[in-house]
């Protein structure tokens, strides 16, 4: 009976006991953590002054760094005030691992931040809403490749980071080095599609074969270029469908690129008409539909007789427009226009298609001599 009143005073004392640590290191912990967050709250407001008469990058960067910078803080505090806290060695070295991953996390999301604000100050400098925009779209197009390649670099490296800390992992990474040859073989091929692109966006941003709103006609499609991710291209056809193509495909393949040094572009009309076309009249009118146009640049305009047919002259009509959108509107009004003008002054003018009859005899009421004949011979029948 003594022993088993030893034996639960002794269970009783050591469930105090614990409690009792529990308790004070939960108080420890949360005085360190309402401690870090007055803390931060005075430096953050410190920041805000010094920074007040900085440009804009520093603001932005305080501003948004003010969420990740307070949870930054309140990890280091508690970290600094777990020695303190009367924990296990088992418990102790948990939290600090969970600390040091939240710690890590923390850095991955200030440095992500950094760059995106970074990336959009400087982007502020460029508008794409001008006729000649190929400064503005180099320096878009490198932006935003570069930002999602350093962006996926700062995921791989955070978390690499994290998985580094635990022993298991780390242990496996020195044996995979130092058994280097079919293994990093074997994940080579696994990364091959991930490294593939991040070496293609990276290529891509240097070279700049295509940019952000570049006119292309890429597997038989015309449109211009939406967006470019890190793995992908967005093409945005005329009728408004969207291309989905890898980016390494504009890397090992060819493609017609319309924009690549300059917007400005030139379009050819095609007419076909009668060979008894007043083509100087023609040049005139077509002249003065062009200059006319608000589409056209002042650039590039002319009109030749390019080549006779069987029954049609074809007459090639050339202008130039700042880009590609205003050079369809202006080749659509120079057909709209020439075609009605063509019918109003020149009817004969427009195609047709000329029949010689022999051995006909027209006569004065329009009937020809074989056509009575023929009529005469039917109405003797009927009698």
């Amino acid at each position: 009976m003594d022993t088993l009143l030893d034996e639960t005073t002794a269970r009783s004392e050591l469930l105090t006991d614990a409690a009792t640590g529990w308790l004070t290191a939960a108080l420890i912990l949360l005085s360190a953590l309402a401690a870090g967050l007055i803390v931060h709250a005075l430096l953050y407001r410190l920041l805000v002054r010094l920074t007040a008469s900085r440009d804009l990058f520093w603001r932005s960067l305080v501003d948004r760094a003010k969420n990740p910078s307070r949870l930054a803080v309140a990890v280091a505090a508690v970290a600094l005030a777990a020695p303190l806290a009367p924990l296990t060695e088992q418990t102790a070295t948990f939290f600090k691992h969970v600390l040091l991953l939240g710690f890590i996390a923390i850095l991955m999301r200030v440095a992500q931040l950094a760059l995106h604000i970074f990336t959009t100050l400087h982007l502020r400098q460029f508008e794409l809403n001008t006729d000649d925009h190929i400064l503005a779209r180099k320096h878009i197009t490198q932006t935003r490749v570069l930002r999602r390649v350093v962006n996926t670099l700062i995921v791989i490296v955070g978390i690499g980071a994290m998985l580094m800390t635990f022993d298991a992992v780390r242990h496996y990474g020195v044996s995979l080095l130092a058994s280097a040859g079919a293994a990093g073989i074997v994940v080579g091929l696994a990364l091959q599609p991930l490294l593939k692109n991040l070496f293609a966006g990276i290529q891509l941003a240097i070279t700049q074969p295509i940019r952000i709103d570049d006119t292309l006609i890429v597997e038989g499609e015309f449109g211009n270029v939406e967006e470019i991710t890190s793995t992908y291209v967005v093409v945005r056809t005329w009728d408004r469908r969207r291309l989905i193509i890898p980016l390494n495909y504009f890397m090992e393949r060819p493609f017609e690129n319309w924009t690549r040094d300059k917007t400005a572009l030139t379009g050819v009309v095609l007419l076909y008409v009668d060979f008894s076309v007043p083509v100087a009249a023609l040049r005139n009118k077509a002249a003065e539909i062009v200059r006319a146009a608000p589409q056209w640049d002042g650039d590039v305009f002319s009109l030749q007789v390019t080549d006779l047919r069987e029954t049609v002259a074809e007459i090639r009509i050339i202008a130039s427009a700042a880009n590609s959108g205003a050079l369809w509107d202006l080749r659509c009004l120079i057909r709209e226009e020439l075609i009605a003008y063509l019918a109003e002054n020149y009817p004969s003018a427009l195609p047709r298609v000329r029949t010689r009859m022999e051995g006909v005899i027209p006569r004065p009421d329009g009937e020809s001599a074989e056509t009575g004949k023929r009529a005469a011979s039917r109405k003797e029948d009927s009698k």
